[in-house]
């Protein structure tokens, strides 16, 4: 028997999203502060399970499951090299995060990525803006690069001090979740510009499909402490 849930959307969003003509509710779950000395299966069991049904979706942050899997490093940890430095003053910032616009989350992307894959990227970047184009650099260095966070005044102590790298194996992590679960999970990477499904347990909904019902980013950015959150037909 699935608990009750509160039916309520966080602060300033919408419970209900509407994606080629289906009504879908997004509910938020709240959790304890996650970190490395969490399981994730254990997290999702404990929060989400018993408030789930047949038909329903699990999605997570991929902050939450990179902490787990000590993939958040405290700044004070990450030595730039010059090269980081020079790059991340070209990186333009965004309402949704400052991404590699720092040193520290620009070197983590030259060790996570490559030297030379980011440097090719940013060569692409600047062809880019000549032609108007935006965005060529992230498609170029990939989601590895793209999913790095870089702390903001609204994250949660004590991640407001951490640079947080995208999760190790998204997919067969989604899948592993899944099994614990009993439910299909997916892990995504959402802001307040847009949705990236970094892995899904399953091929329906398409990829394409949850990025639109999360499009809105109905978690939000801040100490709401709703890393995951359950998508349902309303």
């Amino acid at each position: 028997m699935s608990e009750e849930l509160n039916l309520t959307a966080n602060p300033g969003k919408n419970l209900v999203r509407t994606v080629d003509g289906v009504d879908y509710q997004r509910i938020p779950v709240k959790t304890h502060l996650i970190t490395d000395k969490d399981d994730m299966a254990d997290v999702v069991v404990k929060y989400a399970k018993d408030k789930m049904v047949d038909g329903d979706i699990l999605f997570i942050s991929e902050k939450a499951v990179a902490c787990t899997q000590s993939r958040a490093i405290p700044m004070e940890n990450i030595k730039p090299r010059k090269l980081a430095v020079t790059l991340s003053r070209y990186v333009t910032k965004t309402p949704a995060g400052i991404g590699l616009g720092i040193p520290e989350t620009m070197e983590m992307a030259l060790q996570e990525c490559g030297t030379l894959r980011i440097l090719f990227a940013a060569f692409c970047s600047v062809i880019g803006k000549l032609l108007g184009k935006k965005g060529w650099f992230y498609i170029v260095a990939g989601p590895k690069a793209r999913g790095i966070d870089g702390p903001t005044a609204g994250t949660i102590p004590p991640y407001d001090h951490y640079v947080v790298l995208t999760p190790a194996d998204p997919m067969g992590t989604s899948r592993r979740l899944a099994q614990a679960l009993g439910h299909p999970v997916a892990i995504v990477d959402i802001n307040d510009i847009g949705a990236n499904i970094l892995g899904f347990s399953q091929k329906e909904p398409t990829l394409n499909q949850l990025a639109k019902i999360l499009g809105d980013n109905p978690l939000g950015q801040g100490e709401e402490s709703t890393p995951m959150g359950i998508i349902r037909k309303a």
